[in-house]
This record gives structure tokens, sequence and C-alpha cells, in this order.
């Protein structure tokens, strides 16, 4: 088997690996409101996907006035 006669410098390994880095995800709008999502996903803002509604969102209803205990 094959063995290497000289160690390799950290200068020469660091140049190798300066392109192995993760990609930007890649990402597609959503048929219905056109939002970015990734491919084979649910869609988050929307909650389809394939044209079918997968998740239902619940509207935020505004947060009741907290009740002192002066009434």
């Amino acid at each position: 088997m094959a063995v290497p006669k000289k160690r390799t410098s950290s200068a020469r390994r660091d140049k190798r690996r300066a392109n192995h880095k993760a990609a930007t995800p890649r990402l597609n709008s959503c048929p219905r409101c056109h939002s970015p999502r990734l491919p084979h996903r649910v869609c988050p803002t929307c909650g389809t996907y394939a044209g079918r509604e997968v998740i239902t969102h619940k509207v935020a209803e505004a947060p009741a006035a907290p009740r002192t205990d002066s009434e």
C-alpha cells in the first residue's frame, strides 16, 4: 500500500480544503403564497404541499390585557 514519504504541510492541506464548504440551500417559491421554501418540503407559511393543505395554521389572537388585583 502506498504511504506518503513526506508530511503534508498545513498550508498545502488548507489550500486544498479552501473550497470544501457548505453550499447555500436552494430555494423554490411556493406555488400558492409565493414565499421561499425548500424543495420537497411543506411550505412553512401557508402549510401546503403538492397542491393540498397539510398543516392547518391557527390565527394568532391578540393577548388579553393582564388582570390587576385592584379590581
